[in-house]
């Protein structure tokens, strides 16, 4: 089938089957389309998590959280859901360069940043923020945290260090942002604040979004 025959089929049926109430077709109809199409939104949100709202976030980018209710992938718990500040979404990258960004760090020690943030924590207070934190719904292909008193923890380990940049960017800008300052993980947080972690990071860095310029 042609892909614009394909594609036009998708938004037949999605403007059709997608909710009604809290849907804006008019500023969604393009890009969920082309997500559906691309099968990156087929999923179902439960407790247990969201198998696929890594990528169709990223698919979606800033419109993830005005268009997030056309694919049914909302948190439906109005009592405990999270505000969009409150929700992020974790990736490694391929190819970090601990150099460059402790190299950065330097510099920024002596000469203030433009443009970002510096957010420094002992790795015990990193874990332990990131523990206690229960109700931030972190997605993504991401593993288990080590406990705040895991061995191989002292008071000697170099502290996590991350870039907050303050401007709002898109989840697609946050990971290639994250990638020329030599991160090794980006946290994108759905209010489009975007945390980049240097090598010394435990965990997944700061919890809470923290970007001067991109706030609810």
């Amino acid at each position: 089938m042609p892909r614009g025959l394909a594609l036009l089929l998708v938004a037949a049926t999605w403007a059709v089957a997608s909710p009604a109430d809290r849907c804006n077709k008019a500023l969604c109809a393009s890009d969920v389309s082309k997500c559906l199409l691309q099968e990156v939104c087929q999923c179902e949100a439960n407790q247990a998590g969201c198998p696929c709202c890594q990528e169709c976030a990223f698919c979606l980018g800033n419109l993830w959280e005005s268009c997030c209710e056309c694919v049914g992938l909302c948190d439906e718990r109005p009592a405990s859901a999270p505000r969009s500040a409150q929700r992020s979404s974790m990736h490694n990258l391929t190819s970090p360069v601990p150099s460059l960004f402790r190299a950065l760090m330097a510099i920024s020690d002596n000469d203030p940043p433009v443009g970002w943030s510096i957010l420094t924590l002992p790795v015990e207070e990193e874990l332990r923020q990131n523990h206690a934190d229960t109700s931030h719904l972190l997605l993504g292909p991401h593993t288990g945290l080590a406990s705040p008193d895991a061995e191989g923890l002292n008071a000697t380990a170099p502290p996590c260090q991350a870039i907050f940049f303050n401007e709002c960017l898109s989840m697609s800008r946050c990971r290639a942002a994250c990638q020329s300052v030599g991160a090794w993980r980006y946290r994108w947080f759905h209010n489009a604040c975007c945390q980049c972690l240097g090598p010394d990071c435990r965990g997944y860095g700061g919890a809470r979004a923290q970007c001067s310029n991109c706030r609810e």
